[in-house]
């Protein structure tokens, strides 16, 4: 059980309605993440366009969920490992795929050394060495998809401190982790 309020969106009012509703639109359901955000509005508002702005970038669908995964079982959430397995299925990963990706590995060597530099960016708090930033780059990254790539790694942290503080129930199939962090 979640430790705050997991918004109703039928009975949300005023902004939290409005972006709930958003969200039911665009996502045909409104993740229990998003219910627990909704007790603030702003903060919601401010998630959805720092979401929405990322997600127009130029990092491929498939990439963008292989760091999510990749942070998410960095930082032991469940509920993000559970969610972005579901989410990168529709993008198209496969089982094998996502099971490298949570151990920071990929079968694509652009996808790997991106991979590799969000590992570094949590595991140092963005304190990169010169070799881990310049290798990301060797391997085909231009600017914008390292500051990207950064982008991700910092909104995924977000999200997966949102959902181990609130303990929010996981509303997608269940994943169990692969390591305690």
């Amino acid at each position: 059980m979640a430790r705050v309020d997991v918004i109703d969106p039928k009975t949300a009012t005023g902004e939290a309605r409005e972006l709930l509703d958003a969200v039911q639109s665009g996502l045909g359901m409104v993740p229990n993440f998003i219910r627990v955000l909704a007790n603030s509005p702003a903060a919601l508002a401010a998630f959805l366009g720092l979401h929405g702005i990322a997600g127009a970038g130029s990092l491929d669908p498939r990439t963008r969920e292989r760091i999510a995964l990749a942070v998410a079982e960095q930082n032991a959430c469940q509920y993000c490992v559970s969610a972005h397995t579901a989410i990168g299925l529709k993008a198209g990963l496969d089982s094998q795929e996502m099971l490298a990706n949570r151990a920071g590995r990929s079968s694509d060597a652009k996808a790997q050394a991106a991979l590799a530099f969000a590992g570094a960016l949590v595991e140092h708090t963005g304190e990169v060495s010169k070799a881990e930033f310049d290798a990301v780059r060797a391997a085909g990254h231009s600017d914008a998809e390292i500051i990207e790539i950064i982008t991700h790694v910092a909104m995924n942290i977000f999200t997966n401190l949102l959902g181990k503080a609130t303990q929010v129930e996981i509303d997608f199939p269940r994943i169990e982790l692969n390591q305690v962090a």
